[in-house]
């Protein structure tokens, strides 16, 4: 029996292969589209059965290879280009392809966890799952709304656990291949050794100066609950993150200072990285304006009720051990 996991050589995906190897399943087909061939690096150190281009694994599926073979499906392979403008691409990719595994899965009754978004909240300010505060600001967004709307319909008569997981801000370890996409962490990081400063939004949308706030949660942390619902069988659409707004200037700060430990230097605070000029605000681009969530909390109660009690890693606490990791390489 295997575990198949979309997305594998992405950030979310290889770090949930890397789970399943510290469980000791090696039995894992990671299927992935590798035209940006430098991700296979996030598998290097991953144990797998086999690799599976996406077109390759549905013509199977369809072919009935996999039926009776597969013990789960983890899905997260996804365009997570929140400014792609070509709307056939995004819902050929986000919506169509997850619902051929949703058919798929129900029929032959396989588990099926996959991602979700916060973007389908838009620019609300409510971050519950419920379809009165649901209301996309992008096509990416909407690729990700549209598709819990099929799954809240088909729940009812599903014979398998079908689980969505909202993530709100992932950042940590196997990120680097996302480009402009990655975590806001890891571009501090990268700025912070380039430039010795971090550069941060400007004030917008009535907040100061870095003080747009984001619920951010490590990956290590959306790991441990995708493996809890593997585990327990619980079906549901459920949001993943912290259920703490922090700002981002949270993360500048444990960025800089999680460096300067390295350097064998003192802890500073924000007025200090701004005065000492180590920290820097740029103009909010106008490219942005109208399509940026400004603030994300998630309501955690759903995943709570469901049974997951595990605490989150803070800002500060996350962002100091993946700065080790990224110094570590």
């Amino acid at each position: 029996m295997y575990f198949v996991v979309t997305g594998a050589a992405g950030f979310i995906g290889s770090n949930l292969v890397r789970a399943l190897n510290d469980r000791g399943i090696d039995n894992v087909i990671a299927v992935d589209n590798l035209q940006k061939a430098d991700k296979f690096r996030n598998l290097v150190d991953c144990e797998i059965a086999d690799y599976l281009d996406k077109q390759e694994f549905l013509r199977l599926l369809e072919e009935g290879y996999f039926d009776g073979a597969l013990e789960a499906v983890l899905h997260q392979g996804a365009c997570s280009d929140t400014m792609e403008t070509d709307g056939r691409y995004m819902m050929e990719n986000n919506y169509r392809y997850s619902l051929s595994l949703l058919d798929y899965c129900l029929d032959q009754e396989v588990p099926y966890l996959y991602a979700s978004s916060a973007a389908v909240y838009g620019g609300g300010r409510v971050f519950r799952e419920e379809r009165s505060f649901e209301a996309p600001l992008n096509v990416y967004g909407y690729s990700k709304f549209l598709f819990d709307q099929v799954v809240r319909r088909r729940l009812p008569e599903a014979n398998s656990p079908v689980t969505g997981f909202r993530y709100f801000n992932v950042y940590g370890p196997r990120e680097s291949h996302k480009g402009r996409m990655a975590s806001v962490a890891f571009h501090n990081f990268n700025q912070y050794r380039a430039e010795g400063r971090v550069k941060l939004f400007a004030g917008h949308d009535g907040y100061g100066n870095g003080e747009q706030s984001r619920d951010f949660v490590y990956v290590g942390d959306v790991v441990k609950v995708n493996l809890h619902f593997l585990d327990s069988g619980v079906s549901g659409i459920y949001n993943l993150g912290t259920g703490r707004a922090q700002p981002f200037n949270d993360v500048a700060v444990a960025t800089v200072n999680a460096c300067r430990k390295k350097e064998g230097k003192p802890e500073l605070s924000l007025p200090e990285l701004v005065h000492q000029g180590l920290l820097e605000y740029i103009p909010f681009p106008d490219a942005l304006k109208g399509k940026y969530q400004s603030f994300t909390q998630s309501d955690v109660s759903g995943l709570r009720a469901a049974g997951y009690v595990e605490p989150f890693s803070t800002v500060q606490e996350g962002v100091g051990e993946y700065v080790e990791r990224l110094l570590a390489q």
